[in-house]
């Protein structure tokens, strides 16, 4: 499989701007790999797929307001700092992404809030976006993490042509967000509304949660035509015992296994053992999932509309098989359906 292999024209009409009015009645394409069938459904259709003993895997990561708007000290430029992960919490170091970048040069200073009440300094270059930033910040690390929390912004995705409202706090977060750390949400799980979990957990079916804080290497694009040639960014996460409990049970017993979103596959893909059981784990994940590829552990997927060429869209190529998901694009494109963060929902059986 090539670069090539995953191009297709997306209609500017199709990015989901706004989200559906209530989470769980975004539509849902249901593809079974088994059957080569497509379904049209509501996602809380989803319910009459899932029996007692199922497991649902959830990334109960957390968005952060990572976006933060500064001046150039002198000239009064406007700066977009994007926090990437924060490398260093005493010295309060920062990967972040700047722009426009070709302005911000090691040495600079730049000045946040309306009273300048947070400084940052330019350290490092590391990519051409990429600047390590020194906050400067005189109160406790308690007081400095509360002040990006008040000057930071909920980072809805850039291709979104509007200002964020409000709302978007609240609506660009899944129900089960917990462990902050994500620059962006995994989507797949913004469907779910508490109703539709209550619902699905009095048939019976379970959920375990894992962590992988979603940074830019979820979304970075792929520039090599030959895929083996992609380095993934790494992102941080987590598999705890209880989670691994919960899905090696339902394996043991032949219950079906759903990851929620590419980011789940991806952390249960990071750790697994010979005997294809989940492993538990802590730390920093690189892997990139592209076609061929053998799933270890979950035999279903939630997932949203993704971009053409991205890395996210290659493992659904990898999960549903490239024919039987070209034949969904073309057909989503086709019905109209919804694509990206605020867009609808593809559930892969």
């Amino acid at each position: 499989m090539k670069l090539s292999n995953f191009n297709f024209n997306l209609p500017a009409e199709l990015l989901a701007e706004f989200p559906a009015e209530n989470r769980d009645e975004a539509r849902l394409m249901v593809v079974n790999r088994k059957t080569q069938t497509i379904e049209h459904k509501l996602f809380k259709d989803i319910l009459d797929y899932f029996d007692e003993g199922d497991v649902m895997v959830l990334n109960n990561t957390k968005v952060f307001p990572a976006r933060l708007y500064g001046n150039k000290e002198k000239t009064g430029a406007r700066i977009e700092v994007f926090l990437l992960r924060e490398l260093n919490a005493e010295q309060r170091l920062w990967d972040v992404l700047v722009d426009p970048a070709r302005k911000i040069r090691i040495g600079n200073k730049l000045y946040f809030g309306d009273d300048d009440s947070l400084v940052a300094e330019v350290i490092d270059n590391t990519t051409s976006r990429g600047r390590t930033l020194r906050f400067l910040y005189d109160g406790s690390y308690e007081e400095f993490r509360a002040k990006l929390l008040e000057l930071g912004e909920t980072p809805i995705p850039k291709y979104i042509n509007r200002e964020v409202t409000p709302e978007d706090a609240e609506r660009y977060q899944t129900i089960y967000a917990k462990e902050e750390g994500a620059v962006a949400a995994p989507t797949a799980g913004l469907h779910f509304s508490k109703h539709l979990m209550k619902r699905l957990e009095i048939k019976g079916v379970e959920f375990a949660e894992v962590t992988l804080h979603v940074g830019l290497g979820t979304f970075n694009p792929v520039e090599v035509e030959d895929l083996s040639k992609h380095k993934m960014d790494s992102e941080e996460m987590i598999i705890s015992q209880e989670a691994c409990d919960v899905v090696n049970k339902a394996k043991l017993n032949k219950k079906r296994v759903c990851a929620i979103g590419t980011t789940t596959m991806r952390a249960m893909e990071s750790s697994v053992s010979s005997s294809k059981t989940l492993n538990p784990f802590t730390g920093w994940t690189n892997k990139f999932i592209y076609p061929p590829y053998d799933f270890s552990v979950a035999d279903c997927m939630v997932t949203n509309f993704h971009t053409p060429k991205s890395t996210l869209l290659m493992m659904i190529s990898a999960f549903c098989g490239h024919d039987l998901m070209r034949k969904a694009y073309d057909e989503a494109i086709k019905e109209g359906y919804k694509f990206y963060s605020y867009g609808d929902a593809m559930l892969i059986l």
